[in-house]
């Protein structure tokens, strides 16, 4: 049995340097918990205000410095209980923490929803008039027009500090979804035919999702799925929890639609949501087709099934790496970002900002974490395939990202909106595919790094695409009324997978249950803003080549400016116009190419 389908480790198993240092967060969990209860205190900080923060340019300045001041140290306070609770779920200690803290969060914000409503008794022309008088309130000029331009949606104060109140249970649904997945769900082992065993778990998957074994492949979805079809009714109403939540909010607060509320917060006009979603799956879904097919063709496949989709299309040819190796390559590939970048990159990989090691009860997938004034942490699973070098230059771009941030601005100033939040990391694949190309003279590895960045299109342009598609559809049937059931969901995701695929790719039952695997769809109308970030970095990405220093200052310009433009303006900083949809049919026919570069690549083989 190889080093991947070893049994899983017990978190007190894993080797300390291959997990994050969360002393720098804490230096002991008692110094956490004496926090937690003084955040609490403290909260008259910010109270003090309360009832006159509009009276003067110096009274709003000084209430926004002291929430300012506490949310920083909510932030930390939450931050470590969430990367304890992601390290390991099935510890009731992290459990009962993470719901200590949701309190607090719920607590904190009922308590400061009051200063949001007092600012929206104010006119623009009373805050501009205040900005003009305290030199320091210009730092929260978006923060302050952006809130004004939410008067139309906004509660009575009462109101809105009761809603704020119910902040823990607003979040329950992703929240049992979370702990179902880490504490709850346990997937069986299975055998292929030689007679070996293989462990099962949600962080496994994705390995055996790779591997170039069709019978292990194969096995092991029907196996994965067979243990989500037991939790698809439970998942269903935990799913339709939480869009009823949106849906009945948006009602409250006047607007059109659920979809209308979350684009607002995402600053993002229907016309720029609808353009992402329309004009991809229409312009790439040929392209994934052809891609699909000549997968079939050169794996000797009888039929192309679902599961077959991330089988490597050179299996013998699977370059691995270490971990050591690997972040040097990264390091190299990032250099033209210049020395400030790579100080916070090399800081990364080498004071145990990342943890690696697979456990029992941690978290799937790969995140990375920003707690203002510490440094980011990053989550994923290494198992030395160089598929793992893309996921690790993908978390660190959103390191780097907020880090720069956090560094020139304050921390309510610091996140963009969600729709520029995935440009930094997929720029950072970006230049580590083009680094990789230029060095290598090796005609297989060029194909390899043409199917790594496919898997990075495929994973922002298709996958997170096709969730975005569901959500629209699922939004707009819950606005109507539909009640949202696990037969709907699975219905809604099978008839988009195949309008996508055609008749390239046999779509089954399995795949219909996609809808369970992705934490995204608790998280508002994230899934669709990947393929923005990946428009905008694919542009950003070819100028730098064009262009070099001056695109690479755009860029971290960019990166700089953290929340204090609207994603629009922010990208017009890196030189990417997203107002058309010329970028997105770019970065679709750059696919395309790619694709066209595969196929040419076989024919030569061949």
């Amino acid at each position: 049995m190889t080093d991947a389908y070893k049994e899983t480790l017990s978190r007190s198993e894993v080797l300390v340097d291959n997990t994050w240092n969360l002393n720098d967060l804490f230096k002991t969990e008692e110094a956490w918990e004496h926090e937690l209860i003084a955040v609490q205190k403290d909260i008259d900080r910010v109270t003090q205000y309360k009832g006159g923060i509009s009276e003067s340019a110096k009274m709003l300045l000084d209430c926004l410095d002291a929430k300012d001041a506490l949310n920083e140290r909510v932030m930390r306070v939450s931050t470590f209980s969430s990367l304890r609770l992601s390290e390991d779920g099935t510890n009731p200690v992290n459990q009962a923490n993470a719901a200590r803290v949701g309190s607090m969060l719920s607590s904190f914000s009922a308590n400061t929803s009051f200063i949001e409503s007092e600012i929206l008794e104010l006119t623009e022309e009373r805050v501009e008039t205040y900005i003009q008088q305290e030199g320091k309130l210009e730092s929260y000029r978006k923060t302050l027009f952006d809130l004004l331009e939410t008067k139309p949606h906004k509660l009575t104060s009462d109101a809105e500090e009761v809603l704020a109140a119910f902040g823990q249970i607003h979040d329950a649904p992703f929240m049992i979804y979370e702990r179902s997945k880490t504490s709850d769900m346990v997937f069986p082992s299975f055998k292929t035919e030689d007679g070996k065993e293989y462990p099962l778990t949600f962080n496994t998957f994705p390995t055996y999702e790779g591997s170039a074994n069709t019978e292990l492949r194969r096995k092991s979805y029907e196996c994965f799925n067979d243990t989500l079809k037991q939790y698809k009714h439970t998942y269903a109403a935990t799913y339709a929890t939480e869009i009823n939540k949106q849906v009945v909010e948006a009602r409250i607060r006047n607007y059109g639609s659920a979809t209308d509320m979350l684009l607002n917060d995402q600053q993002v006009t229907k016309e720029m949501y609808h353009n992402q979603l329309d004009t991809i799956q229409k312009e790439l879904a040929p392209h994934m087709r052809r891609y699909a097919k000549l997968k079939q063709r050169m794996l000797g496949l009888e039929s192309m099934q679902y599961s077959d989709l991330k089988a490597p299309l050179d299996p013998e040819y699977d370059p691995k790496t270490t971990y050591k190796e690997s972040t040097d390559l990264i390091l190299e590939s990032l250099k033209v970002m210049g020395p400030e970048y790579m100080e916070i990159m090399e800081e990364a990989v080498t004071n145990r900002w990342i943890d690696l090691t697979d456990n029992i009860g941690k978290r799937s997938g790969a995140f990375c974490s920003s707690p203002y004034g510490v440094h980011p942490y990053i989550l994923l699973t290494w198992d030395d395939s160089m598929r793992n070098a893309f996921t690790l230059a993908h978390e660190l771009g959103h390191a780097g990202h907020f880090s720069l941030a956090g560094r020139y601005q304050k921390i309510s100033n610091t996140r963009p909106s969600r729709y520029f939040i995935e440009a930094p990391s997929t720029m950072n694949e970006m230049l580590l595919s083009q680094h990789i190309i230029a060095q290598s003279n090796d005609d297989r590895m060029r194909r390899w790094v043409i199917l790594q960045s496919l898997g990075t299109y495929y994973h922002n342009f298709v996958t997170h695409i096709l969730e975005g598609e569901l959500q629209r559809r699922i939004y707009d049937l819950a606005d109507q009324g539909t009640p949202i059931t696990a037969n709907i969901l699975s219905e809604q995701k099978i008839d988009l997978l195949t309008k996508f695929w055609g008749s390239s790719v046999d779509i089954d039952e399995g795949a219909g249950l996609t809808w369970m695997r992705q934490p995204h769809y608790y998280m508002g109308l994230y899934p669709y803003t990947y393929s923005a970030g990946l428009t905008a970095s694919t542009a950003a990405a070819q100028m730098i080549q064009e262009e070099g220093q001056p695109a690479v200052d755009r860029w971290l310009t960019a990166l700089k400016a953290g929340g204090t433009l609207k994603p629009l303006e922010l990208m017009k900083v890196a030189g990417v116009d997203m107002s058309t949809s010329e970028p997105i049919e770019k970065a679709v026919a750059y696919v395309g190419y790619l694709v066209d570069e595969l196929e040419k690549s076989y024919e030569k083989k061949q």
